[in-house]
């Protein structure tokens, strides 16, 4: 076996990336992040070649993103993401892109069946990209990380759904009933899902915490925590969603416990999010193959990659304007749902997989993907850790506007 196909080499070079993504995080003035990315990169198929996506990468980063879910969850109630603004920001956030990407891919000349499914990449938001920069900028308790964590949710719920009736209508078997079932089924696991682990799967930390059992060995809590995080995951891919959607209502749920004799389980999720969640920034720099990249092609992903941006900033800053947030929080949330991240390469190897697109266009889709993921966290940053943190503003009543308040 050759040295590169090695497990642990592999495993190694990530971790070191991971762990050196930081230091170069540091000296750029970036958050880790974008370092990470930028060594995966590095030790990818578009420049050293020493790893390459295989199946154990993939693994790791989908852990990586569940984990990450799962922390961020933690730190929310279920009350502060389910605001009607959320949703209707989230809205504007797929239907812009969507409708925009349909015509700009038309635009360029490609047929109808590509140019609706273009048109569904770009309308997904990767949570995970702006969760990590929200939490290294201490601003994930903030109004605003609120609001773009609840459009996002929306965000993703819609994009699938987008993806369930564009893979119908490309098939001439588009159903208004099914579409509407799977958007209930959706909105239902998120708001039903996150209550009844409150209510009730949350009592069996409290139950082991309080067990002779749980005082003997006071590491259960944490592993039941962690259990809990991937049977919601499992879950929610089984009703046709995101396992990072699972993730995080798994965390929600789990929210505010106190345990009296266990091990924190936040802590102990806290370092394995350290471990994955870095494996996982790095993979995305891995999956990035710069030299599969079809020359034609670079002047629709300068396009794409700028619509991208564009249509998430205006589709969701725009009407948060419009709902009272003043203009530096409405591009906060604009910018911070403009990462297409990890969501947009999985609705794009389902693409590829299902022959809707071929090789070169799914080059385009990862690219674009991985630009502006590199792009939002030093713009968010920038914006989030300013003189007037928006951590620090109330956010916005019905009938008040931010921008009037004193």
């Amino acid at each position: 076996m050759h040295a590169s196909d090695s497990i642990e080499l592999q495993i190694s070079l990530l971790l070191f990336c991971a762990m050196a993504g930081y230091l170069l995080a540091s000296y750029i003035r970036q958050p880790a992040v974008v370092g990470q990315i930028l060594l995966g990169i590095i030790i990818g198929p578009s420049v050293l070649g020493l790893v390459s996506y295989t199946t154990l990468v993939s693994n790791l980063a989908h852990i990586g993103a569940i984990v990450l879910l799962f922390v961020v969850g933690l730190e929310f109630r279920l009350k502060d993401i389910l605001q009607w603004r959320y949703m209707v920001i989230g809205l504007f956030g797929v239907f812009f892109p969507l409708i925009g990407g349909v015509l700009l891919a038309r635009a360029f000349g490609f047929e109808s069946a590509k140019a609706i499914f273009l048109g569904i990449c770009l309308t997904a938001t990767s949570i995970a990209i702006t969760a990590d920069t929200l939490r290294e900028t201490g601003q994930l308790n903030s109004n605003i990380a609120k609001a773009i964590i609840g459009a996002a949710i929306i965000d993703d719920i819609l994009a699938l759904l987008a993806l369930s009736v564009g893979s119908q209508y490309i098939e001439g078997t588009v159903s208004l009933g099914n579409s509407l079932f799977f958007l209930a089924k959706g909105i239902a696991f998120f708001v039903v899902g996150a209550w009844i682990g409150q209510r009730y799967i949350s009592r069996l930390l409290v139950v082991i915490d309080n067990s002779q059992l749980g005082r003997k060995y006071t590491e259960l809590a944490f592993i039941a925590a962690m259990m809990l995080a991937f049977l919601f995951a499992i879950a929610a891919e089984l009703v046709g969603l995101s396992a990072i959607i699972g993730a995080f209502v798994a965390g929600v749920a789990l929210e505010g416990i106190k345990l009296q004799y266990s091990k924190d389980f936040k802590e102990g999720a806290e370092f394995v999010r350290i471990l994955f969640a870095a494996i996982f920034f790095v993979s995305l720099g891995v999956l990035l193959d710069v030299s599969a990249l079809d020359r034609h092609l670079l002047g629709f992903l300068a396009a794409i990659t700028v619509f991208a941006l564009l249509s998430k900033i205006i589709g969701c800053g725009l009407p948060a304007r419009f709902l009272g947030y003043d203009n530096r929080e409405s591009l906060a949330i604009g910018i911070g749902m403009a990462p297409r991240g990890e969501v947009s390469m999985v609705i794009a190897l389902l693409g590829l997989n299902l022959g809707i697109i071929e090789q070169p266009l799914y080059v385009v889709i990862v690219l674009m993907s991985v630009l502006t993921t590199l792009v939002t966290p030093p713009a968010l940053r920038a914006l989030m850790s300013g003189d007037n943190a928006t951590s620090n503003t109330e956010q916005p009543s019905d009938h008040q506007p931010a921008s009037r308040k004193k």
